[in-house]
C-alpha cells in the first residue's frame, strides 16, 4: 500500500497531466494561434474562384492538358490529381522512385518523351527548348508551381487558344509570379492553378 501511495500514484498523476497537456491543451493553443494569425494557411491555403466555388489549394498541383491552360509539372497522380475536394476519386501522393536514367522515364516510351511529344503536338510552331520542369515531376509529385521559363514557353499557345494577345497573357503570368522568399531563398515561381483561374476570370 505504501508503494502505491509513494510511487504509483504520482506516476499516474504525472501521466494524466502530461497527457492532458500534450494531447489537449497544446494542440488547442497551437490551433487557436494559427487560426488567428494565419487563418488561410491553417485551413490549407484554399483557392476559391469568383463564383465562390472551392477549386483547390495553392499548395497542391492539378492536372491540365487542354491548350487554353498552362500545364504544370508531371505528377504520378495524374490525370486524377491528389485533392481532398475530389471525394469520388481515389487519389494520393507518391513519388515514382525511378532513377534518372530509368527507361520508364527517359526511354522511347517513357514519361519524359511522352510529355515532350504532347507539348510539341499542342504547339507545333514552338521550336524553343522545353524547360526541364515541364517534363519532370517534383519529389512529391504535387508541386503547384512552374518556373517563369516554363510559363513563357506556353504563353503563345495559351494566347492563341484563348484569342488573347501574347502581351496580355504575359502580363497575367507576371502578376502571378512570386519572387524569392525574403529576396534570397528559393527561385521565382508561377502557381499554375492560380494563373489558370485568372485566365478563366477574363
Amino acid at each position: 500500500m505504501q508503494f502505491v501511495t509513494k510511487q504509483l500514484r504520482p506516476a499516474i498523476v504525472a501521466l494524466l497531466l502530461l497527457t492532458l497537456l500534450t494531447s489537449v491543451v497544446y494542440p488547442l493553443v497551437v490551433t487557436g494561434v494559427a487560426q488567428v494569425a494565419f487563418p488561410a494557411q491553417a485551413n490549407g491555403s484554399l483557392i476559391v474562384d469568383s463564383q465562390g466555388q472551392l477549386r483547390g489549394s495553392a499548395l497542391i498541383g492539378q492536372h491540365f492538358d487542354q491548350p487554353q491552360y498552362f500545364w504544370g509539372r508531371l505528377s504520378v497522380t495524374g490525370p486524377v490529381p491528389y485533392t481532398a475536394f475530389n471525394a469520388d476519386a481515389a487519389t494520393g501522393s507518391s513519388g515514382s522512385n525511378l532513377g534518372p536514367i530509368n527507361d520508364a522515364l527517359v526511354g522511347p516510351e517513357g514519361t519524359v518523351q511522352a510529355r515532350i511529344t504532347a507539348l510539341r503536338e499542342a504547339d507545333p510552331a514552338n521550336t524553343a527548348p522545353i524547360p526541364v520542369d515541364l517534363v519532370t515531376a517534383s519529389a512529391s509529385g504535387l508541386d503547384p508551381h512552374i518556373s517563369p521559363a516554363a510559363a513563357e514557353y506556353q504563353v503563345a499557345r495559351v494566347a492563341q487558344a484563348r484569342g488573347l494577345s501574347v502581351e496580355q497573357v504575359r502580363q497575367l503570368v507576371a502578376q502571378h509570379t512570386a519572387g524569392r522568399a525574403l529576396g534570397l531563398f528559393g527561385e521565382p515561381r508561377v502557381n499554375v492553378l492560380e494563373l489558370n483561374l485568372a485566365l478563366d476570370g477574363r
